[in-house]
């Protein structure tokens, strides 16, 4: 009953949290039935922050339960985010906020993107790591944005 609550709140949520447009994908390892294992090319914009736009890779599992939905992807992942018109923040920003959120399993696992501020730097962190409902995994990866005048 807890994992349903958990569930149904975390997809309350999702109308704040940008979604994914696939921008292509390579097969990695052959599978005789079902799809093959891939890497995957996601592209999101930041839904608080005008003019950054994200790219994430990440690993997706394939074959009959991969197929279906019911294979637990690995916590691989990769992200390198962009500055692509003037950066205008929309909305108050708050360490740590969600921008992208995947679920990488049926219940249990799910790829999030968190933002950060450093504002002794003036620039945009962007965070990418999976969590399960046990135990997270320390695989990671970062990409900045430096926030910069934008010239026509």
């Amino acid at each position: 009953m807890k994992i349903l609550k958990k569930t149904l709140f975390i997809l309350m949520l999702c109308p704040s949290i940008a979604y994914g447009e696939v921008v292509g994908s390579v097969s990695t390892v052959f599978k005789l039935l079902g799809s093959n294992d891939k890497i995957v090319i996601e592209a999101f914009d930041d839904p608080k922050v005008d003019g950054v736009s994200c790219h994430l890779s990440r690993a997706k599992k394939g074959g009959l339960r991969g197929s279906i939905g019911i294979a637990e992807d690995p916590s691989n992942a990769s992200i390198a985010c962009r500055q692509i018109g003037p950066i205008r923040i929309n909305k108050d920003l708050e360490d740590g906020d969600e921008v992208f959120s995947k679920n990488t399993s049926i219940l249990f696992k799910t790829l999030h993107v968190v933002r950060f501020f450093d504002k002794k730097r003036h620039t945009l962190i962007y965070l990418v790591y999976s969590d399960k409902l046990v135990d997270g995994s320390p695989k990671n990866s970062i990409s900045t944005v430096p926030i910069m005048p934008w010239k026509k």
